[in-house]
């Protein structure tokens, strides 16, 4: 089994679409294995997203991730990375596949929804971000 960090967004509780975006992951064969609500400051954001920290967009966007409650969540199933990816669609809603997630909620490039891990390696370490390993459920 692969683990993927998912995480819901501020503009994603803003729009109260946890509910709906939570149905597709599950319909798509995702286990939920943790999840919570957080609101990151900007200091956890920024260390969060650390990987892009020479990026031009990093200011906006642990501005943005520090704005409001998000909910991360540890997804898995087998192929979880990919499977997921391909659920949630492109990072620009505008180049998403019609009917995935970020086509279908996702106003921008920055306020696109949802956050996804991008390989198995960054999926375990995107998770023990937020989930210590006692908090991760094993089996539902």
């Amino acid at each position: 089994m692969e683990r993927t960090l998912a995480i819901l967004k501020p503009d994603c509780v803003r729009k109260r679409k946890v509910g709906e975006v939570l149905r597709r992951i599950q319909e798509a064969g995702f286990r939920l294995r943790a999840m919570k609500m957080v609101t990151m400051s900007k200091t956890e954001a920024e260390g969060f997203y650390a990987v892009h920290e020479d990026k031009p967009f990093f200011d906006d966007l642990t501005d943005f991730m520090s704005s409001g409650p998000c909910v991360p969540i540890v997804l898995e199933k087998e192929n979880a990375i990919a499977d997921f990816r391909a659920l949630i669609g492109a990072t620009d809603p505008e180049e998403a596949e019609n009917g995935t997630i970020r086509s279908d909620f996702a106003d921008s490039i920055q306020e696109n929804i949802v956050h996804g891990s991008d390989s198995p390696s960054n999926g375990e370490k995107e998770a023990a971000y937020f989930f210590p390993e006692h908090e991760i459920v094993a089996n539902q």
